[in-house]
């Protein structure tokens, strides 16, 4: 698949080269060999972007919910006919198996599809008056230019989950593709293009991400920033979006931890611990990071999980079909679990399984899963983002409660009982935005998805995401 893209930035309707020429090369981590080249912007061509989605805004936020929503379905339509291609791009340049590649461009389509229907109902508000000859009247409006900055572990879904809701709002957007793995949201630009996106409502930049996002931010037309990505760059750019006032909403990072109570289906909850651990070869960010168990089914769930663990299938998912795990996406998230690993075991943490053999080429990190890992060692405390994990016994409800609730992310978390009074008690004590209640998949497009505590602002998904790109106009009228 060596190919190259100059054309890569989608800019007031048409595909252009960069004002500089520049040019990035895209690595396969199976592999680790540049396979694509794209043009890659800077600064000057983000400020073209955000001038085309200024000029674009009027027109656009009073297009008819009916005809943005026609744009929208046609869309969800493109990307699930195209959704195989999409996926082995998707898979080239994240090391995605395919069938999880293919998965994600469906799942993005869910989001246009869902957000064409709901922006049909953005009801207003009659709101009663003290006086006869009064009236007062709520409703909302779209809010301007929103900036979508998505990373790299979910490209396509992610940038979905921000362009659907802004674009249904009558927001105009630019989009800023992560620099590791552009090629599948160019892809979802060109589904865009051909459904017949107005110029200038939707754009696509690529280009250094610090430099270009400063430099939109301070555009006056921008008005919505939407970002998931690292809790330090959400920081940075809080700082940043103070001195515009803009709206900023926040994904970013997890600490997810998975409970597994001994009144559980074991098995369940061995599947659900399978899933949101190696999706995505570990890379996602409400992904399982600690495993608690309860003391009395350690055992017998520990050995379960080990069993499924040693049967798992690693490989290049461009050459072997059926793969449970490919490679992490580069050298330094590799570089960094193997650091945290060797730690942790010079502390004094063990195996569960052995190390499974993994391709000498490209960016492999085997499943590992340690039991006795002190609290000391950094493995039992950061957000691993990897197919690592450690495993602890617990004794009772309050005990794994509070080390849940011990870190200052609050993105997602997991439970497993079968005891209806303990997961109210649990679920409503544990400090997370998103709780998979035996349930291993809890993203959809019509629920609310969003952290609490460090781990970001606002939600994504449902009318709560749709209103992120809107804003309230009150009216007090007198007769």
């Amino acid at each position: 698949m060596n190919s190259e893209i100059n054309k890569s930035l989608f800019i007031d309707g048409e595909w252009k080269e960069p004002i500089k020429k520049g040019k990035k090369g895209i690595v396969n981590p199976a592999t680790e060999k540049v396979f694509c080249e794209i043009g890659y912007g800077g600064v000057d061509d983000a400020l073209s972007a955000v001038d085309a989605a200024a000029s674009a805004f009027e027109s656009w936020s009073s297009t008819a919910g009916r005809e943005r929503a026609n744009i929208l379905n046609r869309v969800a339509d493109l990307l699930r006919e195209r959704a195989d291609h999409i996926a082995e791009i998707l898979a080239a340049e994240s090391g995605k198996p395919i069938p999880q590649a293919v998965g994600e461009v469906m799942f993005s389509a869910e989001y246009f599809q869902w957000f064409a229907e709901e922006i049909r109902r953005p009801y207003g508000q009659m709101i009663p008056s003290d006086a006869a000859n009064k009236r007062h009247i709520a409703y909302s409006q779209p809010a301007g230019v929103a900036l979508c900055l998505s990373p790299w572990n979910f490209p396509v879904s992610i940038q979905a989950r921000k362009l659907a809701p802004a674009l249904a709002a009558g927001c105009t957007v630019v989009s800023r593709a992560s620099e590791v793995a552009p090629l599948s949201v160019i892809e979802l630009y060109k589904c865009l293009q051909k459904a017949g996106i107005p110029k200038g409502v939707a754009n696509l930049i690529q280009g250094p991400a610090a430099a270009t996002t400063e430099a939109m931010m301070k555009h006056p037309a921008v008005r919505i920033v939407s970002f998931t990505g690292s809790t330090s760059v959400g920081r940075s750019l809080m700082h940043q979006a103070a001195e515009g006032i803009l709206h900023l909403s926040l994904e970013l990072g997890g600490n997810a931890p998975f409970i597994v109570f001994e009144d559980a289906d074991i098995e369940k909850a061995v599947n659900g611990a399978m899933i949101t651990k190696f999706r995505n070869n570990g890379q996602s960010c409400i992904g399982a990071n600690r495993f608690y168990v309860q003391e009395k089914i350690y055992d017998k769930f520990a050995a379960a999980f080990a069993d499924k663990i040693m049967k798992m299938k690693i490989g290049n998912p461009m050459e072997e079909k059926n793969i449970d795990l490919g490679p992490m996406v580069d050298s330094k998230g590799k570089n960094r679990i193997e650091k945290l690993v060797i730690e942790a075991e010079a502390l004094g943490a063990t195996y569960l399984v052995p190390k499974a053999k993994v391709p000498a080429e490209g960016y492999y990190v085997p499943p590992i899963i340690m039991e006795n890992v002190p609290e000391s060692a950094a493995f039992a405390s950061e957000e691993l983002f990897a197919p690592v994990a450690p495993l602890f016994r617990f004794t009772d409800e309050n005990e794994v409660i509070k080390k849940a609730n011990g870190s200052d992310m609050g993105l997602a978390a997991y439970v497993y009982t079968n005891d209806l009074a303990r997961s109210y008690r649990v679920t409503e004590a544990l400090k997370f935005g998103i709780i998979g209640l035996n349930n291993a998949l809890p993203s959809v497009a019509y629920a609310p998805m969003g952290g609490v505590k460090q781990s970001g602002l606002g939600r994504e998904g449902a009318r709560m995401g749709l209103m992120e790109f809107m804003e309230t106009k009150y009216v007090a009228a007198e007769f």
